[in-house]
């Protein structure tokens, strides 16, 4: 054959084009502690030995999954192309977990050959072995923070989980039962987002066009306890403000009694408040009523620092301190908690958030609580009893009362000895009552445009919003001399006042109003 004749037969040769490989790609999302992460989720089909690989840190139950997708795609009589299939979760070098990654593993591999455009679409979801669609308690947390961070528009979601998913205003939801429903959709590619009305089983307030809800239901009324006006007119001022509330008293007084009846009678919360209440509650594993009614944690004084506060030796996890965001936190016989959690109970009081620090992890979360405490006078409890001796000796007092530092108690803003209980007590206000008159200061206190309420007010809001008059700014001037207030002091009695204020109606904090609020320091 010659030069000529071997140029014309490789001109005669066709080269196969290669085949243009189809990426899909499918949003999906892991908790890093309390927090959202966006993750991308890709799948490729390459020619070798078959077989099914999810790369990207996925975590033991992701890796589990590769089990239910492939009986959930069988049952559905899809058949595994006889290739290597490989999963890659982005970015690589986060840590994933999650049984809500089964649906995107199962969708990507049975649309292999299917080209589909859905930008920014997440999807959620794990499957059964027959091809239903289960939901997680993960999927509350993770759509809320994308929800709170702008990230997420439209999400395909198992049709169980929309009894708590539709309280998420702003997020279109694709509901679906089966995984065979799911393939559908996505290959008609009409993904109609479903339409459900709610309600929140409460009533509702607006003021300054923004809508607040509470419940005028009260399992514990205060009618119940006889005697105590002070401490109850100092419990009333506490919840209208969020104030931090300490109080004191001999055995069987009524302090617990008033610490288990006020989360009723606390200010009404917002949609962004109670979404963020019933998140701290999936995380704790427990099921939200969505109910308006602030939540309330009272720990044992025998309880770990991790439990109060969070932790764990791999992954930090929320305590005691995140589930009392936005409500309350009580502690019975305050001196007997360890003095380590006491201390490191400042740092939430004061900042209205807590980091969690590990090795292998670092976790801060909100703690916007309001705290409340109780104490006996006492180790025997009968040092204020006018009909029983004290057992106590002075050494043994001052060692009991030295538990508590002044800095810990300086970020406490109302204190309160109970009166010892008397024969002719009588009950003199109900719940219902001190309600309204919370409700009432709490209107006044949004009116003023206030984001926070008068208890969790910052130094330069104080200055904005806690207008005194002038004989009271003579009045406070006084006590600041008289008893060396400190500058926290100083904020904490003005707090206060303003909130006595906003109870009684008054624009500005009057003579009285302060004279109250200086009644409530604590006496050294």
């Amino acid at each position: 054959m010659n030069a000529k004749q071997s140029n014309t037969k490789q001109k005669q040769i066709k080269v196969k084009p290669k085949e243009e490989a189809i990426v899909n790609r499918l949003l999906c999302a892991t908790l890093e502690g309390v927090n959202a992460q966006v993750v991308e989720v890709e799948a490729t089909f390459t020619k070798g030995l078959p077989g099914f690989a999810v790369v990207g840190l996925a975590s033991s139950d992701i890796q589990e999954a590769k089990e239910r997708v492939k009986s959930a795609l069988l049952v559905n009589e899809f058949v595994f192309p006889p290739l290597k299939i490989t999963i890659g979760l982005s970015p690589s070098e986060m840590k994933k977990s999650g049984s809500h990654f089964d649906l995107p593993l199962a969708l990507l591999i049975a649309l292999n050959k299917k080209a589909f455009v859905e930008e920014e679409l997440y999807v959620f979801g794990e499957l059964g072995l027959d091809g239903r669609i289960k939901s997680s308690s993960m999927l509350f947390p993770l759509i809320l923070s994308l929800k709170e961070k702008g990230r997420i528009k439209r999400a395909m979601v198992p049709k169980e989980a929309m009894v708590y998913l539709k309280h998420i205003s702003g997020v279109d939801f694709i509901a679906v039962e089966t995984l065979k429903e799911a393939i559908a959709l996505m290959l008609s590619g009409k993904l109609e987002a479903q339409k459900i009305a709610f309600d929140y089983d409460a009533k509702q307030l607006e003021v300054n066009t923004k809508k607040y809800y509470y419940q005028e239901r009260y399992a514990y009324d205060f009618k119940e306890i006889k005697g105590q006006m002070v401490a109850k007119r100092a419990a009333l001022i506490a919840a209208a403000g969020m104030h931090n509330f300490f109080m004191e008293g001999n055995p069987g007084c009524g302090k617990s009694m008033i610490a288990k009846r006020l989360p009723y009678i606390l200010p009404p919360v917002s949609e962004k408040e109670l979404l963020s209440i019933a998140k701290h509650q999936f995380l704790d594993g427990q099921m939200p009523s969505f109910s308006p009614v602030r939540p309330s944690r009272s720990p044992h004084h025998t309880a770990t620092s991790a439990s109060i506060f969070g932790g764990g030796s791999g992954t930090a996890k929320i305590g005691e301190v995140a589930l009392s965001h936005n409500g309350m936190l009580f502690f019975d016989e305050i001196p007997h908690f360890s003095k380590q959690v006491l201390e490191a109970l400042r740092e939430p009081l004061q900042d209205r958030r807590v980091l969690i620090s590990r090795v292998h992890s670092k976790v801060e979360y909100e703690a916007d609580i309001m705290f409340v405490a109780a104490q006996n006078p006492c180790p025997c409890g009968n040092l204020l009893s006018k009909s029983k001796s004290c057992r106590c000796s002075q050494k043994d007092i001052q060692r009991y009362k030295n538990k508590l530092s002044d800095p810990f108690l300086d970020r406490i803003d109302l204190f309160v000895v109970m009166q010892e209980v008397q024969s002719g007590d009588k009950a003199d206000v109900s719940s219902k009552s001190m309600h309204k008159a919370v409700i009432e200061a709490f209107k006044r206190q949004k009116g003023r445009g206030q984001i926070r309420l008068n208890g969790k007010l910052t130094e330069e809001e104080i200055e904005t919003y806690c207008k005194l008059s002038a004989d009271a700014q003579k009045i406070l001037e006084g006590a600041i001399e008289k008893f060396s207030l400190s500058h926290r002091s100083i904020a904490s009695v003005k707090k206060v006042a303003r909130t006595i204020a906003d109870i009684e109606g008054h624009a500005l904090i009057e003579k009285r109003d302060i004279l109250e609020a200086l009644s409530y320091r604590r006496r050294k």
